[in-house]
């Protein structure tokens, strides 16, 4: 009888071990790459669809070029990226089991990393502007010019520096040297590859540059892919990436004022 069965001889269904947490490899990381990478495109359009939009009346495709093309359209495009690439990748981590700091490596790092960063990041640069010079090439691609000088007669130059020195490298290092190279570094591809695809992948998001500007863009993704990789810190290449970018921004500006 049921009633008279002891205790001891109730089954009891064995503990069901928790699952490791993983980290994506190569396709899992490529497809929700593409959708972070999707989620940041949106969340920019949507920037950009509100100003072309409230322009109101008959559609004037020469006015919609320049309310996109304009310094205050552009900066509040960038800076919507970031929370749009923050969602999308926290939703990519979050059945790894991983945390979202863990994942993306948001760790510190040593002050001699950094000044170690700070002096080859200048060596690099310094070596594309003498190249540049010496090609009888513009220093700063004339985008970057125009844009300021937008921004400028928008009153919005304090919110450029703010989406190109801090929104972007954001969310431009934690999709690239955060999520891509932290699940393509543990797939087949390896560290080497991991590097060299996350810095093409960033490559490709600076269409507005030319073969040239792509070619620097490109060799700052591998050194900022091997400072990743040395020292375990997308922070310490966020706050470099952010250092080129004012310095860039600086440079931009004083040889607008001097041409």
């Amino acid at each position: 009888m049921d009633s008279l069965t002891p205790a001891s001889a109730v089954a009891v269904p064995p503990a069901v071990p928790d699952q490791p947490p993983r980290v994506w490899k190569f396709w899992g990381t490529t497809l929700w790459g593409l959708f972070i990478f999707a989620a940041m495109f949106l969340g920019q359009a949507a920037v950009i669809a509100y100003f072309v939009l409230r322009q109101g009346g008959s559609f004037d495709i020469a006015e919609a070029i320049r309310v996109v093309g304009s310094g205050l359209t552009i900066s509040l495009s960038v800076i919507l990226g970031l929370p749009a690439v923050l969602l999308a990748t926290w939703i990519a981590i979050r059945p790894t089991r991983m945390t979202f700091t863990d994942y993306l490596a948001l760790h510190g790092t040593s002050w001699r990393n950094f000044f170690v960063g700070v002096a080859a990041l200048a060596i690099l640069v310094g070596g594309w502007d003498l190249l540049s010079r010496a090609l009888g090439r513009e220093v700063t691609p004339g985008f970057m010019g125009e844009v300021l000088k937008s921004a400028q007669a928008d009153g919005a130059l304090w919110l450029l520096a703010i989406a190109f020195c801090l929104a972007a490298p954001m969310w431009e290092e934690i999709f690239s040297r955060g999520f891509l190279y932290r699940g393509w570094s543990e797939s087949k591809l390896g560290v080497a590859g991991a590097i060299f695809l996350s810095s093409l992948a960033w490559t490709s998001l600076h269409l507005q540059y030319d073969w040239f500007f792509f070619g620097e863009v490109f060799s700052l993704g591998l050194l900022l892919g091997y400072l990743r990789y040395r020292t375990n810190s997308t922070w310490l290449t966020i706050a470099l990436h952010g250092i080129n970018n004012l310095a860039a921004t600086i440079q931009t500006f004083w040889l607008a004022g001097h041409s």
